[in-house]
């Protein structure tokens, strides 16, 4: 089977967004792929810098994604940290890895940019680990001898720049030392509308948390921005963000039975966020019951994560020893 490799950032709260739009395609990668999953503390370190949040954060990630049915016995679930072979391969990547490369990595980029438009110094408050990001990155997926990374369009280019590195070392050896990955553009994700009516996204401040309590996840719906129109008024499902999140839950026929009340006028929309909040609710209760009991117990966490390495490692060394014996580092 071809390889499949998916990295998850530990950063913030997971949100019904995140499920549809990252975790449920991704997880479906395990039906066609050898598929490998990891978390990437190590990338995180550029923005959390206090231990307890990045801890909070890894098995808060951990337990959403098992939660969300991902299985450790099925496909390769790691903490990258927990592949110390990654920070070897990367060092080795550095040394064929142009500057002018890494100036032109978008989110670097970007934060030179944001610091000219306050009138600073292009490079203030700009780390190594930023800069570098890419080099890592492509440790992480030239190390599993990975075909495919899915990534969204805007993410293509820390793929090119992976290809760019995996060419140098080949070329320089004559040796296909590492195999070539593929961006698998993920173009067809569902677009989760948020509570006010844009994208659903931690920076708009407008999601619901995947692992909300039922009281929460109530109050939550009860928030989502609506028209004027009345009770007795019909309405068109087509345009509503109400029924745009309920298409992402219900079935065919609850679809169909819920459209027909819309149409038919006679239901407020607080009876639709009602409908809204039971169909969610249902969906999301097994799911919060399986986090809750994850996170209840680090330890079964931890132990997951910990045999994932172990088996990533086991890929792992053998790239390393491959490149090694190649570079004449034979020690």
């Amino acid at each position: 089977m071809k390889i499949a490799l998916t990295g998850i950032k530990p950063t913030g709260t997971l949100h019904i967004g995140n499920y549809f739009g990252a975790i449920k395609p991704a997880l479906l990668l395990a039906e066609r792929y050898d598929a490998r999953y990891f978390i990437a503390d190590f990338h995180a370190l550029n923005t959390v810098k206090d231990a307890a949040k990045l801890r909070e954060a890894v098995r808060g990630i951990a337990a959403g994604w098992l939660a969300s049915g991902l299985d450790p016995e099925r496909v390769i679930f790691y903490r990258q940290s927990g592949v110390p072979e990654t920070f070897e391969l990367a060092t080795m990547l550095a040394a064929f890895t142009p500057k002018g490369l890494m100036n032109r990595a978008h989110a670097y980029k970007a934060a030179v940019q944001q610091n000219l438009e306050k009138g600073e110094d292009g490079d203030a408050g700009i780390n190594m680990g930023l800069f570098t990001y890419p080099v890592l990155m492509a440790a992480d997926i030239l190390l599993f001898d990975a075909d495919f990374v899915p990534v969204g369009r805007d993410q293509t280019q820390h793929i090119e720049m992976a290809q760019d590195i995996a060419g140098a070392v080949n070329y320089n050896y004559k040796k296909d030392l590492l195999k070539i990955p593929q961006a698998a553009v993920q173009e067809n994700t569902a677009v989760v509308p948020g509570l006010d009516g844009r994208k659903m996204s931690k920076s708009y401040g407008n999601t619901i948390p995947l692992f909300s309590t039922e009281s929460e996840l109530r109050k939550l719906i009860m928030r989502i921005v609506t028209n004027s129109q009345g009770v007795d008024e019909p309405k068109d499902p087509d345009s509503s963000r109400i029924f745009d999140l309920y298409r992402l839950f219900a079935d065919e026929g609850e679809q169909a039975a819920l459209a027909a009340r819309y149409r038919a006028g006679g239901m407020g929309w607080g009876e639709a966020k009602e409908e809204l909040f039971r169909v969610v609710n249902f969906r999301l209760s097994p799911l919060r019951e399986r986090y809750n009991a994850l996170i209840a117990e680090p330890e079964k966490l931890e132990s997951i994560l910990a045999l994932g390495a172990e088996k990533a490692r086991s890929i792992a060394s053998r790239t390393v020893k491959r490149l090694r014996s190649a570079m004449g580092i034979d020690a």
